[in-house]
């Protein structure tokens, strides 16, 4: 069925009985494209490379890409890397071999790919989520989908100044290995060195697909060296957390308090829900957003267009907003789907979608 009628059916239906379906009730103002190119719903096939599809970010947006691009009536294919550079590369060989005419790198670097990268002649289309250290189009990447890390970080950093009534000594944990990941320690550091009660007392580098074997002796050899001086984790990722609360508590820390510069996995949103662990905020992403922009920007490059340059804003997770949204999706109400359905009906939103 072609994708207009498709799309068209429901909302037709509702009219001949008299009830025209809302838009969404009580939803955010749209702040993202409203303009584009038509869906390019021909034979498209399309790889989605996961970083490691046990991060929850990267399988969250996975998810949401997944049903986007089920509506364009494309041809998806997903493989997980497992967090391994090397499978990552003979992956990304084997999606050029299948003839992808688009590829997802799902949290992990294009510069990664090494000599795997293309050279001339024809290419896929290469969109990107946490794939550079910035949203945005790169030398490789038709665009990198994602909030902006350094908005990302302040907001955690801003949280545990502003929600402590003492002297604050703090942990960062950072991934290394990726440049979104040292922009935001290098800001969530700067802003704790310039902040008067604040300490940044170590930056830890462990990477994600180490976290369950590394945080035991970690939070050991912290406690060991710092004691009471450390009373906040900022971590670039919600991962660690996952790890980290039978240590704090088995050294008896249940005084500390933790806040994740990124992610928002349904793991951390249950923890912080509950009241019940250290973690008290998450600063997470709109990923089922996300999900859709991703298809979004492969669309306009399958269609000759140039990238929406659409940035997404970050949101903040603690027990008090989660209670206010209850059970939702986090981007719930951000008419995004409406949006770019509209667009790939007719190239453009209705007036007045909030």
């Amino acid at each position: 069925m072609p994708f207009a009628l498709r799309h068209a059916l429901p909302r037709l239906a509702a009219l001949l009985t008299g009830v025209l379906l809302p838009v969404l009730a009580s939803a955010a103002a749209w702040d993202g494209p409203t303009t584009g190119p038509t869906a390019q719903s021909g034979p498209r096939e399309v790889t989605f490379i996961a970083q490691d599809f046990r991060n929850g970010g990267i399988s969250g947006v996975y998810r949401a890409f997944s049903m986007a691009a089920a509506e364009l009536g494309w041809k998806l294919r997903a493989v997980d890397g497992n967090g391994n550079p090397e499978v990552i590369r003979k992956l990304f060989a084997e999606a050029l071999s299948k003839g992808s005419q688009g590829i997802v790198l799902g949290g992990f670097q294009a510069e990664d790919l090494g000599d795997a990268l293309p050279r001339g002649g024809r290419t896929p289309v290469l969109v990107g989520w946490h794939a550079a250290n910035a949203p945005g189009p790169t030398h490789q990447l038709f665009f990198n989908v994602s909030s902006d890390a350094v908005d990302v970080a302040r907001m955690a950093t801003n949280y545990v100044m502003q929600h402590h009534a003492g002297p604050v000594g703090a942990v960062i944990i950072n991934d290394n290995r990726f440049d979104i990941a040292n922009l935001k320690t290098r800001k969530m550091k700067s802003l704790l060195d310039g902040c008067a009660f604040c300490k940044t007392l170590e930056v830890m580098n462990v990477p994600i697909n180490r976290a369950a074997q590394e945080m035991p002796e970690l939070v050991r050899g912290l406690n060991q060296r710092f004691g009471k001086q450390w009373t906040h984790t900022l971590a670039i990722n919600d991962i660690y957390f996952d790890e980290m609360n039978y240590p704090l508590m088995r050294s008896g820390r249940t005084d500390i308090r933790n806040v994740s510069a990124g992610d928002g996995s349904p793991k951390a949103i249950s923890r912080i829900r509950s009241g019940q662990s250290q973690q008290a905020a998450t600063v997470a992403e709109p990923l089922n957003l996300q999900g859709w922009q991703l298809a979004d920007e492969l669309n306009r490059a399958f269609a000759g267009k140039p990238p929406s340059g659409y940035v997404s804003k970050p949101i903040l997770l603690d027990q008090a907003a989660l209670l206010r949204i209850k059970g939702a999706d986090i981007d719930a109400d951000i008419p995004y789907k409406q949006a770019y359905r509209a667009i790939w009906q007719n190239g453009r939103t209705g007036q007045g979608l909030q």
